[in-house]
């Protein structure tokens, strides 16, 4: 039976390969192994039948593309649309992140909108300092009203991904307004690459999430279904991701004055 005859197994069907490695000595060695189709996604190049009637597996394996994304399956198991509301969160606020927080223009606009988080509240800087500037390159934001929260306006500042080095003074902080340099620009661009990546875990914690509440199931649908649905999960996850790292690049050239 040539290979183009063979029956194409179904992707949960477990196979027993026959892999007969040649040595130089043209002496053969055989081994066995089981392959989950499903799980590795993986489909050999070329397979024979030899005279025992096992198959044999001569070539490499070769990587299927991403598994489809059927919505209407997913849906046997999953809200799809909260499924995707959740991911499109996670690509709305890496872009929100980047428009508020990396540009070349470190006006206090920015700054004034920099969310702090607070005893399990999050507030804008506005909304509990008085902001100013003293002169041109350098912001000036007076915490007397609210010194509590000194510890927590520090920490958004230095995680906000915009280059700051503030200083303490008492219940005020001071912030230099960078210079526009090189190594500005490419200490934005590494800053871009931290919350793509924030982006990145965010959308794998989505992705387990609705795998879990899938795996929940199981026991209630096939299998087929169940390993089926969670693929696409995944292949949606990876979607999004790919999304991120395109707005990602775009904001690194940019930032980096690239074309």
């Amino acid at each position: 039976m040539s290979p183009a005859h063979l029956p194409r197994p179904s992707l949960a069907l477990k196979i027993t390969l026959k892999i007969v490695l040649m040595s130089n000595s043209l002496a053969s060695t055989s081994c066995y192994f089981s392959v989950n189709c499903w799980q590795t996604n993986w489909i050999p190049k070329a397979v024979a039948i030899s005279s025992s009637g096992n198959p044999t597996v001569h070539h490499h394996f070769e990587k299927k593309g991403p598994v489809p994304v059927n919505e209407s399956e997913i849906g046997e198991l999953v809200n799809v649309s909260r499924l995707k509301v959740d991911f499109q969160k996670g690509l709305d606020q890496l872009k929100s992140d980047y428009m508020k927080h990396l540009s070349l223009r470190s006006a206090s606009g920015s700054i004034e909108n920099l969310q702090v988080d607070f005893e399990g509240e999050t507030y804008t800087l506005q909304e509990i300092a008085q902001i100013g500037r003293k002169g041109p390159q350098l912001i000036v934001v007076n915490l007397s009203s609210f010194p509590t929260v000194m510890k927590d306006v520090l920490k958004a500042l230095n995680d906000s991904g915009m280059g700051l080095n503030p200083q303490q003074d008492g219940t005020t902080i001071f912030i230099p307004v960078p210079k526009v340099t090189k190594e500005y620009r490419e200490s934005l661009a590494k800053n871009a690459k931290t919350l793509f990546q924030k982006f990145k875990d965010h959308s794998r914690d989505v992705q387990n999430q609705y795998i879990r509440e899938v795996k929940k199931k199981e026991k209630e649908v096939s299998s087929d279904l169940a390993h089926s649905v969670q693929q696409q999960i995944h292949s949606m996850a990876e979607l999004y991701v790919s999304e991120g790292e395109k707005v990602m690049i775009a904001k690194q050239n940019e930032l980096l004055g690239k074309d």
